[in-house]
């Protein structure tokens, strides 16, 4: 046979055997972690000092599920009315009139600026300012009305005054990103189609931004949940509070400070699961709701 008949076997035709690529580091480090976290959790278990024998005692006790009561209705109110305010306080801060929008956000700079647990100790001790609150004519004039500051401002109000006008100002940043971040031409069509300020900003801008504001949102009322335990500061009775009452009087701190952790956790989750359906409702129809 010639060389010019010869049969050719091409390289191309040859068996091609894929194999999976390897990463040995990987499986060592998963190694690791579980390793580090089986000697956390045997740890724990095998402590006595842990004294999960009390947290189990203590975990559904009368107190300790009032204290997690009051935290919740503490985190509902705050964020109602910090997310009502802000809201306000955000479309007024894009205002064109400049007066209105120096004034708040003068506002936001003093709220976000000084920490929560001073601005609940001058509500807490307010009455050391104005002994009275009075409803009166401006500049020194006549009181028509007047209360005994320290009827008006209780525990609980200067609780959740604190926590409502500090989130108020972290909200009001929100939902003005949120808005801003809607496309200016937007709202020029909903102008020429002769819809007015406010109702362009519920029908067509809101809808929108709530995209960009329901994340951090969520994240803030992770954060304002964790917050209330400033409040024991002042003796609001909400759960880290009681749980400090209680190991107060049994010196049993580690254990009931678990109880609290526990319940923490356990909050952060529901809030978590929450904030991930909100997204996927104001999110459908993009990719990443898919």
């Amino acid at each position: 046979m010639s060389a010019a008949t010869a049969p050719v076997t091409s390289v191309d035709e040859a068996p091609l055997t894929v194999r999976a690529q390897r990463h040995p580091g990987r499986w060592a480090g998963g190694a690791v972690v579980l390793l580090l976290t089986a000697e956390v959790l045997w740890s724990m278990t095998s402590n006595p000092r842990f004294e999960w024998d009390v947290v189990a005692d203590y975990l559904f006790a009368r107190a300790i599920l009032v204290g997690l009561l009051n935290t919740v209705q503490l985190t509902v109110v705050a964020m109602i009315a910090g997310s009502a305010l802000g809201t306000v306080l955000a479309v007024l801060r894009l205002s064109p009139n400049p007066v209105v929008s120096g004034v708040v956000g003068a506002y936001v700079w003093v709220f976000r600026a000084t920490p929560l647990l001073v601005q609940l100790l001058f509500w807490y001790n307010l009455a050391a300012l104005y002994p009275s609150v009075a409803l009166a004519v401006p500049f020194g004039g006549p009181a028509l009305v007047e209360v005994p500051a320290e009827q008006l401002i209780s525990v609980w109000t200067a609780a959740l005054l604190g926590l409502s006008l500090h989130q108020a100002a972290y909200t009001a940043e929100i939902v003005r990103a949120g808005i801003l971040s809607v496309d200016a031409g937007q709202r020029e069509a909903a102008t020429a189609l002769g819809m007015s300020h406010l109702l362009t900003l519920r029908r067509i801008v809101l809808p929108q931004a709530m995209r960009s504001i329901v994340p951090p949102m969520g994240n803030e009322v992770i954060s304002m949940m964790k917050t209330t335990s400033l409040v024991s500061i002042i003796a609001v009775p909400e759960l880290l509070n009681t749980a400090q009452t209680i190991y107060a009087r049994t010196y049993q701190t580690i254990p009931l400070l678990i109880v609290a952790t526990l319940y923490y956790l356990a909050l952060t989750a529901l809030l978590t699961a929450g904030q991930s359906l909100l997204e996927r409702r104001f999110g459908r129809g993009t990719k990443e709701a898919r």
